[in-house]
């Protein structure tokens, strides 16, 4: 009986995370995200990746100069979820 249980217990676990709204709700939201868009963020995201890497970026830092990392946080600032 332990055991036929257990199976019905994972079965519940893994229907998967449905968060706090009703299925219904769910239907109503949709986001359309083109790939050239996407493609355009991330090779923005590839060259400042590449800049924080390079010795440019770490004179810049060590010398007091602001850098484009600092520009960007600056003019957007930063999302406190990504630093938890």
């Amino acid at each position: 009986m332990g055991i036929s249980k257990t199976r019905k217990e994972k079965k519940k676990m893994s229907d998967g995370f449905k968060g706090f709204a009703s299925p219904a709700d769910d239907k109503k939201f949709r986001l359309y995200i083109k790939n050239n868009e996407v493609d355009k963020l991330i090779k923005e995201y590839k060259k400042l990746k590449k800049y924080q890497k390079s010795s440019i970026f770490e004179i810049e830092k060590i010398s007091g100069q602001e850098t484009k990392i600092d520009k960007l946080i600056n003019k957007y600032g930063i999302d406190s979820e990504a630093i938890e």
